[in-house]
C-alpha cells in the first residue's frame, strides 16, 4: 500500500500519485487502470476519494472512462488521420484537394441563411449582420472513423455576381472555386488554425472523449483584388487528426535602385 502523505486535498494527492504512475509508464497507454477497490487499497483512501481523483484526471485528459468497461489511460500514439491542407489545379481548370475523396457525408448537408458575427465578419472583411448563405456538412473518414464538421459561408454580394452560387450555395468547395474562376477571379487562400475546448454540441457531434480540444480551421478564399469571397470552417478532434502543410518560399519583390 502506498500511503498518501502530501499537502493538499486528499483526492488531489491520489490524483497526483496516479498521474506519476501514468507518466512513469507504470500504467501504460491504452491500459485499464486498477479498479476502484484496488486503488482504495493501494492508497489507503475511501471510494469517494478515488472517484474524485479519477474525475480530476479525466478532466485533465489523462484518463478516458468507458462506461461498463472501466477507466483507461489515454493513448499517446499518433493521430489516426493526417489532413493535407493544399490546393492543386488541373489543366482543365478543376481544383483538387488532398483528402477530398476520403470524406463521406454522414448526413445530408444543411443549407441556410445567416449573418456575419464579429468573428466571421472580421475574416470576410464585412460588418456584423451582413447576409450570408451557409452550408453545414458532417463528414466522416470511413477508414479511421474520424468525424469533422465543415461549414461554408458565402456573402450574398458574392453569390449575386455568380448566379449558380445563389441557386446552389451548398456546392463542394472545389466546385465553388471553379465557379469563381470562371467568373474571372484569380484565387488565393489564407488559413488560420485555433485550438480550443469544444462546445457541447461539437463534443456530441464529433464524439469526443473528455478533455479533448478541437482544432478549428478557417480558410478564406480571396479574389483578384484580394477581397475575401468565401469562408470555410473545419472542426475536428485534436486526438484524431493532424494538419499537414506544404510550404514554399515566396519570391522577394525586386527592389528598385536609385539612379
Amino acid at each position: 500500500m502506498s500511503e498518501i502523505q502530501r499537502p493538499g486535498a486528499l483526492y488531489q494527492q491520489v490524483a497526483a500519485a496516479i498521474r506519476e504512475a501514468i507518466l512513469s509508464g507504470e500504467f501504460a497507454p491504452d491500459s485499464l487502470l486498477p479498479s476502484e477497490a484496488q486503488l482504495m487499497t493501494r492508497y489507503g483512501v475511501s471510494r469517494p476519494t478515488v472517484r474524485n481523483a479519477i474525475a480530476a484526471l479525466r478532466a485533465e485528459g489523462l484518463i478516458d472512462v468507458r462506461h461498463g468497461k472501466g477507466s483507461f489511460v489515454r493513448s499517446d500514439g499518433q493521430p489516426a488521420l493526417t489532413i493535407e491542407r493544399r490546393i492543386s489545379r488541373t489543366t482543365d481548370g478543376r481544383f483538387v484537394m488532398p483528402n477530398g475523396d476520403i470524406w463521406q457525408e454522414a448526413e445530408e448537408p444543411s443549407t441556410y441563411r445567416t449573418r456575419t458575427t464579429k468573428a466571421t465578419g472580421r475574416l470576410l472583411q464585412l460588418a456584423e449582420e451582413e447576409a450570408l448563405f451557409g452550408c453545414d456538412r458532417l463528414l466522416v473518414d470511413p477508414t479511421t472513423g474520424t468525424r469533422a464538421m465543415h461549414r461554408t459561408l458565402i456573402p450574398f454580394e458574392v453569390a449575386e455576381t455568380v448566379p449558380l452560387l445563389a441557386e446552389e450555395p451548398c456546392k463542394r468547395p472545389a466546385a465553388i472555386y471553379r465557379l469563381l474562376t470562371q467568373d474571372g477571379q484569380k484565387l488565393s487562400w489564407t488559413e488560420t488554425v485555433r485550438a480550443r475546448m469544444p462546445l457541447p454540441d461539437e463534443r456530441t457531434t464529433l464524439q469526443l472523449p473528455d478533455a479533448t480540444p478541437v482544432l478549428h480551421v478557417f480558410r478564406v478564399a480571396h479574389g483578384s483584388d484580394d477581397r475575401p469571397l468565401i469562408l470555410e470552417e473545419l472542426r475536428f478532434g485534436a486526438d484524431r487528426a493532424e494538419l499537414a502543410y506544404r510550404i514554399t518560399a515566396d519570391k522577394e519583390p525586386t527592389r528598385r535602385t536609385r539612379a
